[in-house]
């Protein structure tokens, strides 16, 4: 619990590289989300290339944060992998929440940045990382060692909870 409370979206980063073997364990826990008939629809793309990195915020203008990330992984949709139609986008959400999870947990920052559903800025994308036609880029997660401190947010808020009714 203390690590989902405490889980902020973190937007600045030290220099410092994320080993790979921490960023296994981050597309394992993106893996281990729960999935609509386990038909697990996901790819997912690793990016520390800094071109690659340094290009995106010219597609999403609230990405500005990958100049500074040293790596980012891009969570995808495989359309062809559908046996539940339009499921896809919650299994990907599943997996990009237990990214920021399972990054929060290892010490690091990272933040969610949304590409799914804005046509012009999936498309995009999928055209500067090669994707095929039928993998749907859902969000880019830029991942580093936090170079600020958020404390934890008290969001919870009983007005917003009902009990067998509305």
């Amino acid at each position: 619990m203390e690590v989902i409370l405490s889980r902020r979206s973190i937007r600045k980063y030290t220099k410092e590289p994320v080993p790979d073997d921490i960023i296994k364990e981050l597309l394992k826990a993106a893996m281990s989300a729960p999935s609509a008939v386990n038909e697990q629809p996901w790819h997912f793309i690793v990016i520390k290339d800094r071109q690659i990195l340094d290009e995106i915020p010219k597609i999403q203008p609230y990405s500005k944060m990958l100049r500074d990330a040293p790596v980012a992984i891009v969570a995808c949709g495989d359309l062809q992998l559908e046996r539940a139609k339009g499921f896809w986008v919650q299994d990907c959400s599943a997996a990009t929440q237990n990214i920021l999870i399972a990054a929060q947990a290892k010490g690091l920052g990272a933040v969610w940045l949304g590409f799914y559903p804005r046509e012009d800025r999936y498309k995009s994308l999928q055209k500067l990382l090669g994707i095929p036609e039928h993998v749907i880029p859902f969000s880019v997660i830029p991942i580093g060692y936090p170079a600020e401190q958020k404390s934890p947010a008290n969001r919870y808020n009983e007005s917003r909870i009902h009990y067998d009714r509305w």
